[in-house]
């Protein structure tokens, strides 16, 4: 059984696959349009269009319920001491970078394909810098552009120099 018979199977067609994939954590489209474009054979623009969509399918509810999560988690006191660790680490090490470039770093954070960085991860640093929003959106939404560009290219030049 082909890799590509293996997710039809799973996902039902190439474009839901393509979608889905985009839309997981540590993957997002950074793994979904390799899989499109090499396994799938689909075309560049619409690798890229339908990684994007996949991709910004998690964002509106993380945006929305990463803080109640926490609140609620905060209940007890292992999730209590989890998270001021993580958000006093977390502020320590980059709140600078934040603070000076705001909402375009967090746009470069996302959009720069390497791995912990992606809509997912840019979720949660918008949350724990206390961005509003819809500009956590607007800048998550601008690095995802920005990554689906950057692997979309790489993913045609490797063809290209491998041909």
């Amino acid at each position: 059984m082909t890799v590509e018979t293996t997710l039809l199977n799973i996902f039902g067609s190439k474009e839901l696959a393509v979608i889905l994939i985009a839309a997981l954590p540590i993957f997002e489209l950074r793994g979904a349009i390799p899989i499109a474009i090499f396994t799938f054979g689909l075309d560049p623009l619409t690798t890229f269009i339908l990684s994007v969509a996949g991709n910004m399918l998690p964002v509106i509810p993380l945006l929305l319920y990463l803080e109640p999560v926490s609140n609620f988690l905060r209940r007890w006191r292992a999730g209590d001491v989890f998270f001021t660790w993580l958000f006093n680490r977390t502020r320590h090490k980059h709140s600078a970078q934040f603070e000076k470039y705001g909402s375009i770093g967090l746009a470069i954070f996302v959009g720069i394909p390497l791995p912990a960085t992606g809509a997912w991860t840019g979720c949660s640093a918008a949350f724990v810098f206390g961005f509003k929003s819809r500009n956590a959106f607007l800048a998550i939404f601008a690095g995802v552009i920005l990554a689906g560009i950057i692997v979309t290219l790489l993913t045609i030049g490797s063809i290209n120099i491998f041909r």
